[in-house]
């Protein structure tokens, strides 16, 4: 019988050690566009597998399983229709939505070990409440990014003390934590009051933060989610749990720290500063803004050698991916060289662009990020902008009074001639005005991203 029990858990084991290392193959291969989709289908295979060894060898009721089963069945019908709905331009939103869902359920595991009561270590508990902080945090901020995304909240709400405040919702969460672990059987209102803190202050720590920053804010949830799902694993011996939630944490974490520094700014800056909503300070522009129609900009781009297209989120809004990167065939079968140049913090999520551009059919050997492309911007005859702002604002390189000093940006003012594609004449969303399209050498084609894209194909054609 203890043979049976001893070759049942070794089993098990076996099964989570070889679903951690799918998770781990999975995530090496997403590091790629041209393995991308393979990985998240290993890591598919290795979630399926310790869903099914945790379902076979759970050892609860028949009932406790049924329910489980249903969940499961309801929770992935769901989100395999939205999955297959959701339009590419709402892909941030969906993720930032989805990994507030991991954080959720880690919260929840927490909750259920807490309000379970017991007799649990004090480590036991200390590592059950670390998660539940960590998930309550992850799943309510994320939340809140996922309205700042889809304009449901269309105003980072900021107000005097509010650093205060939010100190003061992390100090009331952590001493309700200590009383938990101090009590011999903490009340529920006490373990109540801890989760709602919690998740007060992931709201707390979201509201001011502007749209601008989203990429990192997305990027530092999904550390935290993977954090807490790895915490709740050592809560639960779920040696899967707590491998896949590591890796998720330390990418995520890794992740952040890449997106913080391609914006020259700290995580700490990210969270607590002002900075990423409108209204920003920008510093004075020289220069106007000098209009082209389309026709001349199609003739300048099929007249050059050389052409770079920045693509930004205004791209994503039109969902002009489609149209530009017909453009772009077009250009090539003129005999033009066309590169695609994407900073790493371009759209409302890491990748945002890639994704787009893979999605549009837009080969991998076209693409470039900025430390590759930077020094051919001087060797374009055009770049080509479509709807991105502070990526390619000289002022982060120039200007010591912007927001942006010492942000790595894209040269595009080093190019010949500059086209700038751009709805209207405001500022970016992040409210700073841009001395690109001051300069001499730029031209603004006013319009949406798709229709502008539209009548540059027809230019082209008719210069051709």
């Amino acid at each position: 019988m203890n043979g049976a029990v001893m070759s049942t858990q070794t089993l098990v084991q076996l099964s989570y050690l070889v679903a951690a290392f799918l998770f781990i193959v999975g995530l090496k291969r997403m590091s790629s566009p041209l393995t991308a989709v393979s990985g998240v289908r290993w890591a598919g295979i290795g979630m399926v597998l310790a869903t099914l060894v945790t379902l076979a060898f759970m050892g609860a009721s028949t009932f406790n399983l049924s329910l489980v089963i249903g969940a499961v069945v309801i929770g992935g019908g769901l989100a395999w229709v939205s999955g297959k709905r959701v339009a590419m331009t709402d892909m941030p939103q969906m993720i930032a939505l989805y990994n507030g869902m991991g954080g959720g359920a880690a919260a929840a595991i927490a909750a259920v070990e807490l309000y379970g009561g017991g007799s649990q270590s004090t480590a036991h508990l200390c590592i059950a409440l670390i998660g539940g902080f960590i998930g309550s945090v992850s799943f309510s901020g994320s939340l809140i990014a996922f309205g700042k995304l889809q304009g449901l909240i269309t105003k980072s709400i900021r107000f005097g003390g509010q650093k205060i405040v939010n100190l003061a919702i992390l100090v009331g969460t952590v001493a309700a934590g200590v009383a938990i672990v101090a009590g011999a059987h903490a009340p529920a209102p006490l373990i109540s009051a801890f989760f709602i803190l919690a998740l007060m202050l992931g709201v707390a720590m979201t509201l001011p933060i502007g749209g601008a920053d989203m990429p990192v804010v997305i990027s530092l949830y999904n550390a935290l989610t993977g954090l807490a799902v790895g915490f709740e694993g050592f809560v639960l011996d779920n040696a899967a749990m707590i491998i896949a939630g590591t890796v998720v944490g330390a990418a995520g974490t890794l992740l952040t720290q890449l997106m913080a520094k391609a914006m020259n700014r700290s995580l700490s800056n990210v969270l607590f500063s002002n900075f990423g909503e409108s209204g920003a300070a920008g510093g004075t522009v020289a220069g106007t803004q000098k209009p082209i129609e389309s026709s001349d900009a199609g003739v300048m781009l099929a007249y050059s050698q050389k052409v770079i297209v920045v693509p930004g989120y205004g791209m994503a809004v039109a969902q002009a991916q489609h149209k530009v990167w017909e453009l772009c065939q077009l250009l090539i079968e003129h005999g033009v060289q066309v590169r695609f140049a994407i900073h790493p913090v371009a759209g409302r999520m890491p990748g945002h662009m890639n994704v787009l551009l893979a999605e549009a059919g837009v080969p991998y050997d076209l693409i470039s990020d900025l430390d590759e492309i930077n020094a051919e911007f001087e060797t374009a005859d055009v770049t080509l902008i479509i709807g991105a702002n502070d990526v390619v604002n000289p002022d982060a390189r120039n200007n010591r009074q912007s927001p942006i000093f010492g942000m790595p940006i894209l040269n595009a003012d080093k190019s010949k001639n500059v086209i700038v594609i751009k709805r209207g004449q405001g500022q970016g969303f992040s409210g700073i005005d841009n001395a690109l399209f001051g300069l001499d050498q730029t031209r603004m084609l006013y319009g949406d991203a798709q229709s502008a894209a539209g009548q540059l194909i027809q230019a082209v054609k008719a210069a051709g």
